[in-house]
């Protein structure tokens, strides 16, 4: 009987350990972007999920004079809106793997609309976030803030 008891124990530690790994690898929480020319820190991303699709706020803006900027060069329904708290990602699904993609990202700087795909990196601790149109791609490395 105790053996049984030792067994499940063990058993029950390993999916605690194994969820633990799965919710690190994972491109939920918060993120903070860096400027591809400056390096200096932009924003955090508050990246959620709901109904098994991810989506990506603009929760933090980190320069002071930007608290106030609208996406004056989006072309859809975020056009001249604030971008503080604005949804730069959408309809993000997982792949079955370490992968998650199948939606968008909006470059708020230039009011782009590109396809996603979203890797964590170093155990969840970066994620790489590709934007690509056709064959074209840029890919940023976000840094996990929580």
């Amino acid at each position: 009987m105790k053996n049984q008891y030792v067994k499940i124990f063990f058993a029950l530690v390993m999916m605690l350990v194994s969820e633990g790994t799965f919710a690190q690898n994972s491109p939920i929480g918060l993120w903070e972007v860096t400027d591809d020319n400056t390096k200096q820190p932009l924003t955090h991303v508050r990246i959620s999920e709901s109904g098994g699709v991810l989506s990506g706020k603009m929760e933090k803006l980190l320069d002071p004079s930007r608290q106030n900027e609208r996406c004056g060069e989006c072309t859809d329904e975020r056009k001249n809106q604030p971008m503080l708290n604005m949804t730069i990602m959408r309809n993000v699904k997982s792949t079955g793997g370490d992968t998650w993609e199948g939606g968008d990202i909006l470059d708020p700087n230039n009011g782009k609309v590109y396809r996603v795909r979203l890797k964590p990196l170093n155990g969840g601790k970066a994620l790489e976030v590709r934007g690509y149109i056709g064959p074209f791609f840029r890919n940023q490395h976000w840094v996990r803030v929580e």
